[in-house]
């Protein structure tokens, strides 16, 4: 044997892969009883076993790890994330949205709904800025637009993307009721989460900068989380761009907050309130130095 062969038996792998014991597991003839049983399944590939409330830690970390394990893989360094209501219609689907509504009540609703279609082209138009851009560090793809991957704000984040020729993520979540990726999201950064807590970490953990556009609960859990993390210096500050200062003063009184003392005046400069995606870039480019614009 060769010096050269005797490294290559050195370092050679001597057990087979998971892959491969699954194979020839599932090329057995399954003729016993005990074969048949579920307990003589591969503990990794038994569903049934892993759904178990036992298992839940497992599960927490494989929804850690496989999108973190996938992004890593697909070279994305850092994401530009938008958040946003999965209600605000875009302007080409105005008209349809007034025309279901069947009360005066429902009628008045809609309206507000549909007078903030401005947004849809907004958070479209911010993520074909911040696509086009192409910063790449480290060899790794920075700035990728990552969304809830529904509807609305979401869609039009993916779709910006999309028409910039780019990438981007789409970080879904399993509900009772129906619930799809929009058809703008990268099939193959398209993720899908049972935990909403582990779902908000990858928001997060590769996130240079956000956009908060107007939305309900689940905006406001995603909004105040970040701005809690960053607060209490569990996290450092990066750009949080709040777009539609009406519709933000209207729903919280931030500035009461601060009168009241349960936060300090300082906290209000944690997140820059904008109206259009021309000056929540700006933000980005002048607080990273970025040498696009």
């Amino acid at each position: 044997m060769t010096e050269e062969e005797k490294q290559h038996d050195l370092t050679k792998r001597k057990f087979y892969k998971a892959e491969q014991e699954a194979g020839f597991a599932d090329s057995q003839p399954k003729t016993t009883p005990q074969q048949q049983d579920p307990s003589y399944r591969l503990a990794f590939r038994d569903t049934d076993f892993l759904l178990r409330e036992e298992l839940r830690p497992v599960r927490f970390q494989l929804e850690l790890l496989k999108p973190d394990m996938l992004l890593d893989e697909a070279g994305i360094g850092s994401t530009f994330v938008i958040y946003g209501s999965a209600r605000i219609p875009s302007p080409d689907q105005a008209e349809a949205a007034l025309a279901v509504a069947t009360t005066p009540e429902k009628k008045a609703v809609v309206e507000r709904l549909v007078a903030k279609a401005q947004y849809y082209e907004e958070a479209r138009k911010l993520a074909h800025r911040a696509s086009s851009c192409g910063v790449v560090e480290d060899g790794k793809r920075q700035f990728v637009i990552c969304s809830g991957g529904g509807p609305s704000i979401m869609e039009a984040a993916n779709r910006g993307a999309q028409e910039a020729g780019a990438e981007s993520i789409g970080l879904n979540i399993v509900l009772p009721h129906e619930q799809a990726p929009n058809s703008y999201v990268t099939p193959h950064l398209s993720f899908q989460f049972h935990y909403f807590a582990l779902r908000k970490m990858h928001f997060l953990l590769r996130a240079r900068a956000v956009a908060v556009f107007p939305g309900g609960f689940g905006t406001f859990d995603e909004f105040f989380e970040l701005l809690t993390l960053i607060q209490t210096g569990k996290m450092k500050p990066i750009p949080i761009l709040l777009f539609g200062k009406d519709y933000w003063n209207r729903v919280i009184n931030f500035q009461a907050l601060a009168e009241e003392g349960v936060i300090n005046f300082e906290d209000l400069e944690l997140f820059t309130p904008v109206e259009s995606a021309d000056e929540a870039w700006a933000h980005v480019v002048k607080f990273y130095d970025l040498g696009c614009g």
